[in-house]
This record gives structure tokens, sequence and C-alpha cells, in this order.
């Protein structure tokens, strides 16, 4: 199991959409996900597929009950908000402390990335304390910038999702 988490509004239900290769554009929109969505995301060649679970943002204190089994979290930080990277920071801290999760691997993802400035970037991993945090955690962390509006960094972030490691478990799983 996958799972996509997040601050509220931080760009989860659009990001997931965008994996799923919907159309995008300035008329779509999304509503607040309160509870949980289910995407599933299919790789190019269309063998292996993901299901991915979105746990809204206002769902945060009890996400821990959603952690057996999961093998991977797609943790999404708006960096069009200095103020969510703060909040942000303090959510993801908080799932690097959970035992449950020590070995799953983490995609940072920096989204609305077409809505903030180059600089954004730096400023929200020196906010996140990305490279202390490395250090003094197990987990593997790997960033991504997107923009599920433009689809930047979209196909880098699906290829992370399908790396050969996971195929691999896909493949032993159903044997």
């Amino acid at each position: 199991m996958y799972l996509c988490l997040g601050p509220e509004r931080s760009g989860k239900t659009l990001l997931m959409k965008s994996l799923q290769r919907e159309d995008i554009d300035e008329a779509t929109q999304t509503v607040p996900t309160n509870g949980t969505n289910m995407f599933t995301i299919r790789n190019d060649d269309g063998h292996f597929e993901a299901v991915i679970r979105e746990l809204g943002g206002s769902m945060a204190p009890i996400w821990k009950h959603y952690f057996t089994r999961v093998r991977k979290i797609i943790y999404v930080v708006d960096t069009s908000n200095l103020c969510q990277i703060s909040a942000a920071g303090v959510l993801l801290y908080s799932l690097l402390v959970e035992p449950s999760l020590k070995n799953v691997k983490i995609a940072l993802v920096l989204a609305k990335m077409d809505l903030s400035y180059r600089q954004m970037r730096n400023e929200a991993l020196l906010m996140l304390q990305l490279t202390r945090l490395r250090k003094e955690i197990t987990q593997e962390i790997t960033v991504f910038e997107t923009s599920a509006m433009t689809g930047e960094g979209i196909e880098k972030l699906r290829q992370w999702i399908f790396d050969p490691d996971t195929i691999k478990a896909a493949i032993a799983a159903n044997m």
C-alpha cells in the first residue's frame, strides 16, 4: 500500500489525478478531502499498478491508523505557501518517528512549483531542515519538484513509484 499525505490544501488530490494522467487545466477544481480517496496508478506499459490512498490533511491526528503494510509515502508540501511549509515540517517529523514507518521510502513532493519562484525550493528545504533530517532518520527521502498544472516532475514521480524494486516485489507477490 502507498499513502499520499500532507497538510490541508497542499495539492494531494490534484497530484494524484495528474499521476493518473487525467487532463488538468485552469478550470480543474478539487474539493478538500475529508476522509480518504483511492487512486490506481498504472505504469507506462500497463502491466503493473499501484493503489495509493490519499488521506485528507484534516485527518492528520489519525493517519497512524493507516500505516500498516505501507511501502511508500508520497508527502506533499505546497511550496507557494510559506506558512504551510512549517506546519508540513511538523507533520513530516511526526511520520518519521513512527516505528512502523522506519523502513518506508518517502517522496517529498514540493508541489505547486508553477506558483512559486525558483528560490522557494531552497527555502522550503531549509525550513524543513532536510539536510539535518537525512542524517538522523532511517527512511530514504527523495525530493521531487512538481506542478500538477504544468506536468513538471510528474513523470519522475511515476518512475519513483514504479522503481525496479517495487516491480520485483509486485512480481514476487503474484507468484
